[in-house]
């Protein structure tokens, strides 16, 4: 797996947490919880960046976003 594809996928999978603590059926998702999903997110943002550009990254966080309903 290459590492653009290793971040999509950890980016994914933050973002399928954030989406299943806030809409999840008996879950009750404490703000902290939330938070450091967001921060991870942003953390492989960072990591994306030197990879494939500035531009490409932020594309990609917006899209896995946007697939999540976020």
């Amino acid at each position: 797996m290459s590492e653009v594809a290793r971040i999509r996928a950890e980016i994914e999978a933050a973002y399928q947490a954030v989406y299943l603590g806030l809409h999840g059926p008996a879950i009750v998702s404490k703000h902290e919880f939330i938070t450091k999903r967001m921060e991870e997110v942003s953390a492989l943002h960072q990591e994306l960046i030197p990879l494939v550009g500035p531009e490409e990254a932020i594309k990609t966080v917006i899209a896995i976003a946007e697939k999540h309903g976020e």
